[in-house]
This record gives C-alpha cells, sequence and structure tokens, in this order.
C-alpha cells in the first residue's frame, strides 16, 4: 500500500522524506490556510521535493472555473493530480481532464455509489472519508471494502482505492487489510506507527544485557 502524506507543512514533509514512506502528498484548502502560504509557493516547494504524485484541489464549485483552475495548476508540474470534489459539476471536470491525460483525485467520497460514478468518469484516484464516517457511526473501513469488491468486478476501472480522513494508526492497518492502494495519513498519524511499547522494553532490555559484559562493536 502506498502512503501519501496529508499535510501543506514543508517542514514535515521534509522531516519524514529520509526514511522513504512518502509515496505522494495530498492537500486541500483547509491544509492550505493552516500553512499560511500562497498556494502556488506551497505546491511548487512541494514538487520540488516529492517525486509522487501531489494532490492540488480546485476551489470552484461550477465545471468551467474547476477546468479553469485546472489549468492554472496542472502547469505547476507534471506530478500534480488535480482534486476535484464528488459533485456532478467535479465528476464533469474529471471526465474532461482525464481526455486530456490529467490524473485527477475525486475527494469527499462516502459511498460505494458515488465510487462507481467516479470510476467511470475516469478518477485517477478515489477519496473515501472513513473517519468523518465513522464521527456519524457508519462503518468507514466497510466503505473501503464495498469500493475494493465492486472494482475488482470489472478490470476495465484503473481508480485507485485512496483512503482518506486517517484519525488513528489502526485505520491504516484495516484499510491495508480489505485492500486500500493508498492511506493519506496526517504526519502525526504516520509518526505513531513506529511506537510500541514492547519494542521500547525490549531494546532496552537488550541494551542493559549488553551493558553488562563490557563490550564493544568494534
Amino acid at each position: 500500500m502506498k502512503f501519501f502524506i496529508d499535510t501543506a507543512d514543508i517542514e514535515d514533509i521534509k522531516e519524514l522524506i529520509p526514511y522513504g514512506l512518502i509515496d505522494g502528498v495530498t492537500t486541500n484548502p483547509s491544509l492550505i490556510a493552516a500553512s499560511g502560504r500562497d498556494i502556488f509557493e506551497v505546491l511548487d516547494k512541494i514538487c520540488n521535493i516529492v517525486d509522487g504524485p501531489i494532490s492540488a484541489e480546485v476551489t470552484a464549485t461550477s465545471y468551467e472555473e474547476m477546468i479553469e483552475e485546472s489549468k492554472k495548476l496542472s502547469v505547476i508540474s507534471n506530478n500534480i493530480v488535480i482534486k476535484v470534489p464528488l459533485t456532478k459539476d467535479g465528476l464533469k471536470a474529471c471526465s474532461s481532464l482525464r481526455d486530456k491525460d490529467i490524473k485527477v483525485n475525486v475527494t469527499l467520497c462516502f459511498s460505494a455509489s458515488q465510487a462507481l460514478l467516479a470510476a467511470k468518469c475516469g478518477a485517477s484516484y478515489i477519496s473515501p472519508f472513513i473517519g468523518r464516517l465513522d464521527d456519524i457511526s457508519h462503518d468507514g473501513m466497510q466503505l473501503i471494502q464495498d469500493i475494493r469488491s465492486i472494482y475488482d468486478n470489472y478490470t476495465e476501472y484503473e481508480t485507485e482505492i485512496l483512503a482518506a480522513s486517517i484519525r488513528h494508526p489502526n485505520h491504516i492497518v484495516e484499510a491495508a487489510l480489505v485492500g486500500a492502494d493508498v492511506c493519506t495519513i496526517p504526519p502525526s498519524i504516520i509518526h505513531k506507527l513506529f511506537d510500541h511499547p514492547l519494542t521500547s522494553i525490549g531494546l532496552k532490555k537488550f541494551l542493559e544485557d549488553w551493558k553488562k559484559t563490557n563490550q564493544k562493536i568494534k
């Protein structure tokens, strides 16, 4: 499974790159706003340090305006993926952009029927928001599983399932178990994946025992 980092914070991205875990980046208007920087400046910097897909979201709601914004965003770099909302206009824009061979991430997906529409419109990625579904007592992971089943039934669909709205490490494990292609993960959650109390306890015991031998590895 691919790991995308869900942030527009350049320093967070730089910190995680050396681990070899980051396959791409997703941004959205909220993350850009939180960065306090110009959207084109942020995206340009991200594209200069990450080789993989970089999702850049349109802020327009009409088809015509989405296409205009997409033109401006797509010229930033070849690895820009245009992110559109799962609306009628968004899917229309997705279809038009794919005809121009521009990759599209269809976001704010909350049902399998929406995911089916996105695949038929040629979406490169579909982004089901599992955490937001869990927040309202719906089963977000079941949605991932349903989409996986549908896509696997039809070999013509090349849309990748991008699990979004990740709330905790178990979301990532569960998404991997049901076959999500990608998880887009906040930096704080990626850091939590490293930690397990038994690892810390075991390492401490190894080092204590080694110290008793008075040996050094030279």
